[in-house]
């Protein structure tokens, strides 16, 4: 059975750091691209950041490149999302999701209709 947890939200003041989690288990991260999605309250879900199956190519949505980083642990079979210099505009809720086939192993979708399997969420709220 294919699930994706996510964890490791909160509440931070701006300026500061988070990092997600997503534990995935029913599958193997060499062969499933997994993305980072946000959907803050009346706005539609984005993505945020994507690591391919390969694991060689990563995506940064631009609002979000150089503050975070996207990782993945086979051993754990968990992927990462660090979070830093945190603004109010990052609050949302955010998801992992597993990239549905057919499979680019080289690079990683960034259309939220390209995963087929998302966690619950976590949430992230940025304010002082």
């Amino acid at each position: 059975q294919v699930q994706l947890v996510e964890s490791g939200g909160g509440l931070v003041q701006p300026g500061g750091s988070l990092r997600l989690s997503c534990a995935t288990s029913g599958f193997t991260l060499d062969y499933y691209g997994i993305g980072w999605f946000r959907q803050a309250p009346g706005k539609e879900r984005e993505v945020v950041s994507c690591i391919s199956a390969s694991g060689g190519h990563t995506y940064y949505e631009n609002s979000v490149k150089g503050r975070f980083t996207i990782s993945r642990d086979k051993s754990k079979n968990t992927v990462y999302l660090q979070m830093n210099s945190l603004k109010p505009d990052d609050t949302a809720v955010y998801y992992c999701a597993r990239e549905r086939p057919p499979i680019q192993l080289g690079i990683c979708p960034q259309s939220t209709n390209a995963y087929g399997s998302w966690g619950q969420g976590t949430e992230v709220t940025v304010s002082s």
